[in-house]
């Protein structure tokens, strides 16, 4: 299933996610900086949810509270909010 979610307080625009039976399939960061996004990108197809959420959560860019990688968090949280 594929899901779209739009990143607040980073560089990227959009992150867009295929899901299947709780694993990430695929994972495209759109804008940001494009080492680090597609770093992540790769770095994440075939985890467990679960398992990123708790990896990436918390992680900040400079001092603006929050990251790409933190932003994956919070949209891979609302995704299973709006599964359950």
């Amino acid at each position: 299933m594929e899901y779209r979610y739009k990143p607040e307080g980073v560089c990227s625009k959009e992150m867009i996610f295929d899901i299947e039976d709780g694993i990430i399939k695929s994972l495209k960061i759109v804008g940001g900086c494009p080492g680090n996004t597609q770093g992540v990108s790769r770095l994440v197809e075939g985890m467990k949810i679960e398992d990123v959420i708790k990896t990436l959560k918390g992680i900040q860019c400079g001092n603006k509270g929050t990251s790409c990688p933190d932003q994956l968090s919070i949209a891979l949280e609302k995704y299973l909010k709006e599964i359950a």
